[in-house]
């Protein structure tokens, strides 16, 4: 029986299915915040501003921090050319004027000379001029955004952040691929660099996705899982069928083993569908207990056993996860799950930041 179950899975990944598209806005700009702070504040008027040095009001829900993101529609009434001005939590500002958005779509405010703190004389901070400013300003300008290929076969998974520009997922998510795309949780479509590092035997793989997917998820570090323990699942199961957005299931750690007594693997009650693999199981203080995997092939069973199993679904442990980051150079960050447990909707917006969908072109 053994035997039998153990090719009983179904791989949480899609088949060939179509890619959602993105509408494109004639007018979504995308600001980064490269001045190596976080910003409380960031304006964007018109240009010029006039003589009363107007920056209207700020457009900031959070503070913004470095390498993040904010995405700017204005109006088609507003015209093309803008100034922007970030102000940063030690009261200086950094500031883009007369930018032309029609034309550049995508706009790094620093490095750069930034205002002087409250109170100072005379001293401003300066990148070294010459080659080495335009150097560094090459590296700090995002990476365009990719394109997806029409013509290309498609299938689908889901990825997650655990470092700076580095994301996993599963083997069998990115095996056999000419190209792996990410949409990030704001919409930019990125391409990771191949070739990606991986386990095959815990079907895990770590991909280099320049450009800022994401703040990373840490892993939960003590204490240890226990069955029962209420998990939350994010991803993006059926891309093309089901919403184009992400998807939060809830359920319980149902087993300390995987299939056939797989210590390297979880059994949860979560749903998962093709699509889910690759993404995080989250435990209710939003830290990382697993990535989704596989879930059981119904079919195959009751045509076994003549029963129809419900609920079983599989994670790869957390701790194997960790094991295979740090082995691949990643340095993922890890917290302990105490205190009191926050909802699913909460442990949601959190991973939502964090959670890519993966296009698999082939």
């Amino acid at each position: 029986m053994q035997r039998a179950l153990a090719f009983a899975l179904v791989f949480a990944i899609a088949g060939a299915v179509a890619f959602p598209a993105r509408a494109q806005d004639p007018f979504n700009v995308l600001i980064f915040n490269r001045t190596g702070l976080s910003a409380t504040e960031l304006n964007a008027v018109r240009s010029p501003r006039g003589t009363g040095n107007d920056w209207g009001r700020n457009l900031l829900s959070r503070s913004l921090g470095p390498g993040g993101s904010f995405s700017l529609r204005p109006s088609e009434s507003a015209g093309c050319r803008f100034d922007l001005r970030l102000r940063l939590a030690d009261g200086r500002e950094a500031k883009l004027e007369d930018q032309d958005v029609c034309a550049q779509r995508v706009l790094a405010v620093g490095p750069q000379p930034m205002a002087p703190l409250p109170g100072a004389i005379g001293a401003r901070e300066t990148l070294p001029a010459g080659p080495a400013q335009a150097a560094a300003a090459r590296a700090a300008a995002p990476p365009p955004p990719s394109r997806p290929n029409p013509q290309a076969r498609v299938s689908s998974g889901t990825g997650f952040v655990v470092g700076p520009d580095r994301v996993l997922t599963n083997h069998h998510v990115v095996n056999g691929c000419n190209r792996v795309l990410v949409r990030t949780a704001d919409g930019r479509t990125l391409s990771a660099a191949p070739p990606p590092r991986v386990d095959t035997q815990r079907d895990l793989a770590l991909l280099a996705v320049p450009g800022n997917p994401g703040p990373a998820l840490p892993f939960r570090g003590d204490p240890a899982v226990r069955r029962g323990e209420a998990v939350v699942t994010y991803g993006f199961p059926l891309a093309g069928l089901l919403s184009a957005g992400p998807t939060l299931t809830t359920g319980e750690i149902s087993a300390l083993s995987g299939l056939a007594d797989h210590q390297g693997r979880f059994q949860v009650s979560a749903p998962m569908q093709p699509g889910n693999s690759g993404g995080p199981l989250l435990d209710r203080q939003g830290n990382v207990v697993g990535v989704a995997v596989a879930k059981l092939n119904a079919a195959h069973f009751a045509a076994q056993t003549g029963d129809i199993p419900q609920n079983v679904n599989f994670a790869i442990k957390g701790s194997e996860a960790l094991d295979f980051l740090r082995r691949a150079g990643a340095t993922p960050s890890v917290a302990e799950s105490r205190g009191a447990e926050r909802s699913a909707a909460e442990v949601g917006e959190t991973a939502h930041r964090s959670t890519v969908l993966i296009r698999c072109e082939m």
